[in-house]
């Protein structure tokens, strides 16, 4: 049986997505989205009402996505929490040495849009890191590390942005593999003082 082919919609988010995150999205026009998507600009502004709904679409693509990509690695990561959630970040470094690798879309999106905070943008990319933070959360609830949880999934998410800003700048992702053996002491510690 074969597959259906994407909608218009979902060509034109696919489109967007590869450019926005390969250039930047104050570098890529409509038109080259458009061009990219095998449609004429009218057909971009039937589905999307301006580049600024196109932007937040491309973000809302990759927000589910990413956050199942972390749990994939997380449980199949051997040992213990602390181990489990270093095994996210030894993989992120593994993303990182890729040669397309340009960090993280949400936070270069909020790095363009930085002057524009009510951009529907940088609210989809604060309700994806509000995601991930509190999985890291619901994870260390689980592990019973109590009262610490909330603050040690705001240390790992601290860990796991500043590394991704960091790898961006250096092109080292050694960066965030030492980020991953802090947040490991970090959860290790909470866990021996629930």
């Amino acid at each position: 049986m074969a597959t259906p082919a994407p909608s218009t919609r979902d060509r034109i988010v696919s489109a967007a997505s590869k450019l926005f995150y390969s250039e930047g999205i104050r570098a890529v026009s409509v038109d080259a989205v458009a061009e990219k998507a095998g449609i004429t600009k009218r057909t971009l502004y039937y589905h999307f009402d301006s580049k600024d709904d196109l932007i937040a679409a491309y973000l809302d693509m990759r927000d589910q996505p990413n956050l199942v990509l972390f749990k994939r690695w997380f449980a199949e990561t051997e040992g213990d929490i602390a181990d489990k959630v270093r095994g996210v970040f030894f993989n992120l470094a593994l993303s990182a040495r890729h040669p397309r690798w340009k960090g993280c879309g949400f936070l270069r999106t909020s790095a363009e849009l930085a002057n524009m905070p009510g951009h529907p943008a940088m609210k989809i990319g604060a309700a994806h890191k509000r995601r991930v933070e509190d999985w890291f959360n619901s994870v260390f609830e689980e592990a019973k590390l109590g009262a610490h949880s909330r603050m040690l999934a705001r240390q790992t998410i601290l860990l796991l942005d500043g590394s991704f800003a960091v790898v961006l700048l250096h092109r080292d992702p050694s960066y965030m593999e030492t980020a991953g053996e802090a947040a490991h002491a970090l959860i290790r510690a909470g866990a021996m003082h629930p």
